[in-house]
């Protein structure tokens, strides 16, 4: 609300006092999680890079809504992406 010319707060800051702009450059603290968190499913599947048996998967419309959708495999192992049509 303004006060002589001035925006004042609730709380009783006010425009040009400079703690609303100090208020504003305090940076929060970030986190970096270095390790790798997969949410995606598992099933069997053969890797045809490292012989893995296991395989993170996903399906995705590649093509026209009229055609099945193409399944993705990801080894849990070495990480290689593979597709079925």
């Amino acid at each position: 609300m303004p006060k002589d010319g001035k925006m004042v707060c609730d709380c009783g800051h006010s425009e040009g006092d400079g703690k609303i702009k100090d208020a504003k450059k305090k940076k929060s603290d970030v986190f970096v999680v270095d390790k790798k968190i997969e949410t995606l499913p598992i099933t069997d599947y053969d890797c045809g890079s490292c012989k893995n048996t296991k395989a993170y998967f996903w399906l995705l419309q590649t093509r026209s809504s009229d055609e099945p959708e193409t399944r993705f495999y990801k080894c849990t192992k070495c990480g290689a992406v593979h597709r079925e049509y």
